[in-house]
């Protein structure tokens, strides 16, 4: 475990019962959703791969697309 870790659970342990639950079921959610992507990313074949980036491409030279900046602007 990490120190990181180990001073996040000591934290956590300072926290009601209700809490330390809420923050659990936050945990294990995220690390069961990590596990999904996972699996799928690894289950993607290269052909779907290269679907997805000729699919997106294609979307790019229609102009169906939205700039970053746009999206996240500075």
């Amino acid at each position: 475990m990490t120190e990181l870790l180990r001073r996040a659970i000591a934290e956590i342990e300072k926290l009601s019962d209700a809490q330390q639950n809420a923050i659990a079921t936050r945990l294990l959610t995220e690390l069961q959703d990590e596990q999904a992507w996972k699996t799928h990313f690894e289950a993607t074949t290269d052909q779907q791969w290269d679907q997805l980036a000729a699919k997106i491409q294609q979307e790019i030279a229609n102009g169906e697309t939205v700039p970053l900046d746009d999206v996240f602007p500075t």
